[in-house]
């Protein structure tokens, strides 16, 4: 999951989630990368503490003979969004960010 998980760290929102939010969010994204179409968004919810957000993928390109994934994800946490962008490609091992 730590993987996945490069577009928010450093950021402050990124510190804002906790393990099980971590979590939560890995496996949306995994499930959007690997399942879903263009432009079709996985949510994901930690009841928790509340924490929410979402994973779209937006372009599945092919680079250097890996499948890879431009995609858009949000946290809402404490009523406030953020949004970043990522790309993650295909590997022996799952999605890595890149």
């Amino acid at each position: 999951g730590g993987a996945l998980l490069g577009a928010w760290l450093g950021s402050e929102i990124g510190k804002s989630l906790d393990k099980a939010d971590q979590l939560y969010q890995a496996q949306a994204t995994r499930a959007a990368l690997e399942h879903n179409k263009s432009g079709q968004a996985t949510t994901w919810t930690n009841p928790d503490s509340n924490h929410s957000g979402s994973v779209t993928p937006v372009k599945t390109v092919e680079a250097n003979g890996k499948v890879c994934r431009e995609f858009i994800q949000t946290v809402t946490i404490e009523g406030q969004q953020e949004t970043v962008t990522g790309k993650a490609c295909r590997d022996q091992q799952g999605w890595v960010m890149q």
